[in-house]
């Protein structure tokens, strides 16, 4: 009788301990990219409980024996936990309570630059920016923010709020109230996360203030619900969370493997702004200049020339060109193409749609054309952003180390 062939031993599966809190959409999208690396790799097992930023580690850490950890390492406490576990272990913090450990984080230079681009190509002079003390991702982004703007020789007004205000939300709007009647307008403010920005547009409508004709409010983290929520729809820089979790389980799976994997910082670049109502202005006195880039903005997409923006308004084409460099900086055919690849840039980060369709949706006549230019502007072609974009080995090896 044939001897049965014992079918081999399957590897025991790793378990993973995950300390990132589900309360916003940031760390839920750190989930979605770890989530997405397990599945292009051996599975893990996961345990995961539900919790907000700052809250105590779970009782259960001290007596687990798993093999590694992914935390937002925000306070002691979960520093403390973290490194009594004796385990390997990644931080997706800004805090970096355990500078020892190998960290992912939002590239905050990237996202103060995208913010301050975002109003500058709207024509502001004046800015602002309202941030959160308690975090360094906020200290770095009014720093970059502030660097940003020096450079194109402005100023920025920081907000920094009262002892007995940072202690009461009721009291903080007050407070926020006050800051903004004292800014000059029309006045672009960069908030340093979605819900301070919700924040700043809640004291602009109790202070009578219009938005964004008098003060257009940008965040960061595109919590799509909670700035559709917003009054106005609030605009917002999407960073790359997915990406960032994604990043975060590769180094752990090295970790895990025996593998050396340094403490510097990996730093991913946000995917850009998503532009709604807070934002919707150009603030120029040239009534002009902002028919034309308000027609640009509609129809970008539609195949137009300077010559159709012409027809939008009653000006000359050296007039038109004239304005817009004294204005802008740049020419009506660079903004066309600007808000071109601004949309290409969405539907390869948001989207499945094949470049052939994203041509035709963009005025692009061939894919060609399309991916020529996207090389010339960005540095990358369309496919290594698009996997970049979304993590994955493809998109690690698509980006310079």
């Amino acid at each position: 009788m044939p001897r049965l062939r014992r079918s081999p031993s399957r590897p025991r599966r790793r378990q993973v301990a995950l300390l990132v809190e589900t309360s916003n959409a940031y760390a839920r999208g750190l989930l979605q990219g770890i989530v997405h690396y397990i599945r292009e790799h051996e599975p893990w097992s996961f345990h995961l409980m539900e919790q907000g930023r700052g809250d105590d580690p779970p009782a259960w850490l001290a007596q687990w024996r798993g093999d590694g950890i992914i935390a937002r390492i925000e306070t002691p406490r979960i520093a403390r936990a973290i490194t009594r576990a004796k385990v390997p272990a990644v931080d997706v913090s800004a805090a970096r309570l355990v500078p020892r450990l190998p960290w992912v984080e939002t590239d905050d230079a990237q996202i103060a630059r995208l913010a301050a681009e975002h109003l500058l190509e709207r024509g502001f002079k004046h800015f602002g920016f309202c941030g959160d003390a308690r975090f360094n991702w906020s200290a770095w982004r009014e720093r970059h923010f502030c660097d940003r703007l020096r450079a194109a020789g402005t100023e920025v007004s920081c907000y920094r709020p009262s002892a007995r205000a940072a202690a009461n939300i009721a009291t903080q709007v007050a407070d926020l109230r006050r800051w903004l009647a004292e800014l000059p307008k029309p006045v672009g403010i960069m908030a340093a996360y979605d819900i301070r920005g919700q924040q700043v547009l809640d004291a602009c409508r109790s202070a009578g203030l219009a938005v964004p004709a008098e003060v257009a409010v940008i965040g960061v983290d595109n919590d799509e619900l909670l700035c559709d929520l917003a009054s106005p729809p609030l605009s917002s820089v999407i960073p790359n969370a997915h990406l960032a979790g994604y990043e975060a389980a590769a180094l752990l799976d090295g970790l895990m493997a025996g593998r050396p994997v340094g403490a510097e910082a990996r730093l991913i670049p946000p995917l850009g702004v998503a532009a709604r109502q807070s934002t919707d202005v150009l603030a120029v006195d040239d009534r002009d200049v902002a028919r034309a880039v308000q027609f640009i903005r509609e129809h970008a997409c539609d195949g137009i020339n300077v010559a159709d923006v012409l027809r939008a308004v009653p000006l000359s084409r050296r007039v038109l060109e004239q304005r817009f460099r004294r204005l802008l900086g740049r020419t009506p055919r660079a903004e066309i193409a600007h808000a071109r690849l601004a949309r290409v840039k969405q539907l390869l980060s948001e989207t499945d749609l094949p470049l052939y369709q994203i041509a035709e949706r963009t005025g692009f006549e061939h894919t060609e054309y399309l991916s020529v230019v996207f090389k010339r502007e960005t540095g990358q072609r369309p496919g290594s952003f698009r996997a970049a974009a979304r993590g994955g080995a493809a998109g690690r090896k698509g980006r310079k180390s």
